[in-house]
């Protein structure tokens, strides 16, 4: 029985740890920053790499801000993960791999970026919750282009619950 019952809670922890990364998913392209105050463990690191970016922020407060400053009222996001490949390490540590789809529009600056990624995540479990404790990602694919059109763009989430773009040097 004790088999049993240590292969379902890996199974409870792999959908936990997916379910995390869903909720960064839509938290990030919906703006809901109260949420992802709850997905990051305090001393996070990212690591994102593009091919016309390289991103690196630490601890929460940090990531967070970024976020909130990159999907801005005049942006629109969609981000999509797929194929998880979740390993659990021990009852507190585990990794994911995860393919990433994305598109970005800036309304703000008239640009637009489209691709793919590979996501390497590190995630910890703090009072019995699942967190995201360094994510990094590396191009696939990346297209980037100027907005020299008007997208039709008939509504966004992210008009709603965004903040609105931050000025350079501000």
């Amino acid at each position: 029985m004790s088999d049993l019952a240590a292969r379902v809670e890996r199974l409870e922890n792999i959908e936990a740890i997916q379910r995390l990364k869903y909720r960064y998913f839509r938290s990030i392209d919906t703006a809901d920053i109260a949420q992802l105050h709850h997905l990051f463990a305090d001393d996070i690191s990212v690591d994102y790499e593009g091919g016309s970016y390289r991103w690196i922020v630490n601890g929460k407060a940090e990531l967070i801000e970024a976020l909130t400053n990159s999907f801005h009222s005049r942006a629109i996001a969609q981000h999509t993960g797929h194929h998880p490949e979740i390993e659990i390490q021990s009852p507190t540590d585990a990794t994911g791999l995860w393919y990433l789809t994305d598109i970005f529009l800036n309304l703000e600056t008239q640009h637009a970026t489209i691709g793919s990624a590979l996501y390497r995540d590190t995630y910890r479990k703090e009072h019995g919750q699942w967190k995201i404790a360094r994510t990094t990602y590396t191009r696939i694919y990346e297209q980037s282009m100027p907005i020299t059109e008007d997208p039709h763009i008939i509504f966004s989430r992210l008009a709603l619950t965004g903040r609105p773009p931050q000025k350079s040097g501000s």
